[in-house]
């Protein structure tokens, strides 16, 4: 069982994906934002970070997103070099001295302790990605060059309504050239509305392959319920659970593969952790490994990791179960590291994700 992939001889990217990313301003350790002395920067974002983690896993990747000619977005684009992400399809804009036109976002994030929760503060009002419109990417030229997945979601979709049509356009193109698309659902409530995100998303829906989100996700992007859930979501049953994913497949039957994260919040150091992949073809699903309790040292990104460990795994012809255990495995390690882009190296993923301990190395 495998996806329909383009070959990757005749393919330039593994995978491309399309988002804003931003540049995270963090106190040190636990620290709270407005006693905070020192910033560490970091850059991510929901999109961005899933071609970052796979670079880093050895795969050739690409990013699409606008960016701001200055030095804020000089951060960003030596971040994506490092990792060898191809940035040749953003939209650069000019710098006109203000950031009137065009910024690049911020994001200022605490990581939580114990009964208080990691918080994000978004300073991403008219950035360079939120003013991105049709014709700013030249997608025939793109997947001319060869894509074989491509990777966007409902953070780039929410950002205003030109995003929404750059969205559309992309992954009709991706549909028409025989790339993979997946997308993950990432709602954002401090963006847009759960009527905007329904509205907007069941328009997209026809193009997708694969289809990306937790619990929250399905209900306020798509408008599903999982019969049973708790109002702060702690405990989730997973037949319940399933029930509402195989309706999901049944209207609309394009869906080839629907993964979703699961997590379990003790507190802002402890979740439990696994995920869960849908095969469509085979009406089957296949559970990841589950981690008790994992100790987080930063969460942020942990969708995001699932989301690339899991498109690694088909990428390299892995059957689903290796997916989801990759995806699973990607995503616990990525929460184990500060920042949002992942640290994790091909040895410690397959590591991990073949039932390895955490016994030291020497």
């Amino acid at each position: 069982m495998a996806l329909n992939l383009r070959d990757r001889d005749d393919c330039e990217f593994d995978l491309v994906s399309l988002g804003e990313c931003m540049v995270r301003l963090s106190p040190p350790g636990h620290g709270r934002v407005e006693f905070a002395t020192m910033l560490e920067v970091w850059v991510g974002g929901g999109e961005y970070n899933v071609a970052y983690g796979l670079a880093r896993l050895g795969l050739r990747t690409g990013w699409v997103g606008g960016l701001v000619d200055n030095a804020v977005g000089r951060i960003i684009l030596n971040h994506a070099r490092s990792a060898g992400v191809d940035t040749s399809f953003a939209a650069i804009m000019p710098y006109d001295g203000i950031g009137r036109e065009a910024r690049i976002g911020l994001n200022f994030s605490e990581v939580g302790q114990g009964p208080r929760a990691s918080t994000t503060l978004y300073d991403r009002g008219h950035s360079a990605t939120s003013v991105m419109k049709p014709g700013d990417v030249d997608w025939v030229q793109l997947f001319h060059r060869g894509v074989r997945w491509l990777h966007t979601g409902g953070i780039f979709t929410c950002l205003s309504p030109s995003t929404r049509e750059v969205a559309a356009g992309a992954l009709q193109a991706a549909h028409e050239s025989g790339t993979i698309v997946s997308y993950d659902l990432n709602f954002r409530g401090k963006l847009w509305s759960s009527e905007e995100a329904i509205a907007t998303t069941r328009q997209l829906v026809q193009y997708i392959d694969c289809l990306i989100g937790n619990e929250e996700d399905f209900q306020k992007v798509l408008g599903y319920e999982v019969p049973g859930t708790d109002a702060g979501l702690q405990e989730l049953p997973i037949e319940a659970y399933k029930k509402m994913v195989r309706q999901v497949a049944a209207d609309h039957p394009n869906l080839k593969v629907i993964g979703t994260t699961l997590r379990e919040v003790q507190s802002a150091n402890e979740n439990s952790w696994s995920a869960i992949l849908y095969w469509a073809e085979t009406d089957t699903f296949y559970e990841g490994p589950r981690f008790e309790r994992l100790l987080i040292e930063d969460r942020v990104g942990g969708g995001d990791g699932f989301a690339s460990g899991f498109a690694y795994g088909f990428l390299t012809s892995e059957p689903p179960q290796a997916c989801v255990n990759l995806g699973t495995a990607h995503g616990a390690l990525l929460q184990t590291s500060r920042g949002d882009t992942s640290q994790v190296t091909l040895d410690d993923l397959l590591h991990v994700a073949g039932g390895g301990g955490a016994r030291i190395v020497r």
